[in-house]
């Protein structure tokens, strides 16, 4: 998952040009969801954060820019839907349910200053490597955005719906 790339005209890439980028790499089975930076693909690199790492250097190298990349495996998606605390409540309104990923696991003490966010009505739970997030009034009015979250906890993110971290889940699960 790529951060903040074609929001704004901002740090364009075009899909068919990154799934040509990560073909280049070697991965296999590459394909994209939507215009926001989601690829999935087969490698037979072990190591999300050496693959992370090698997906942006490529893209600073194709491109000219910095962007966070943060890749999980199609195990580790499985069980951030899974363990989604949200999903065991009543009443919950799926389009308002997001997960922010986090590119390495947030120092415990670092947990205390997103609680200081106050978010008011929106609501988080944290688990090692994403922040599940409910915000009734929109993800546009929390004051849990990336960059909050990446300031209170000291590393990069970037967030999903629930609709596309499933369609995601759905599109690993079938490569």
């Amino acid at each position: 998952m790529l951060r903040g790339i074609n929001v704004t005209g901002q740090k364009i890439i075009k899909m068919d040009h990154l799934r040509e980028l990560c073909r280049g790499m070697g991965f296999r089975n590459v394909e994209t969801y939507v215009q926001s930076g989601n690829i999935v693909f087969r490698t037979s690199m072990s190591n999300p954060a050496v693959v992370s790492k090698r997906i942006g250097e490529t893209i600073h190298h194709s491109f000219g820019f910095d962007t966070p990349v943060i890749v999980r495996t199609a195990e580790q998606m499985r069980d951030v839907i899974r363990n989604n605390p949200f999903s065991r409540e009543k009443d919950i309104d799926l389009s308002k349910l997001h997960v922010t990923f986090l590119s390495e696991t947030a120092q415990k003490d670092s947990l205390e200053n997103l609680e200081a966010l106050s978010p008011g009505p929106d609501r988080f739970y944290s688990a090692p490597r994403e922040i599940y997030l409910y915000c009734p009034g929109g993800y546009g009015r929390t004051k849990l955005s990336n960059i909050a979250i990446e300031r209170a906890l000291s590393v990069r993110a970037t967030t999903r719906n629930w609709k596309t971290t499933n369609t995601l889940f759905e599109m690993v699960s079938k490569l």
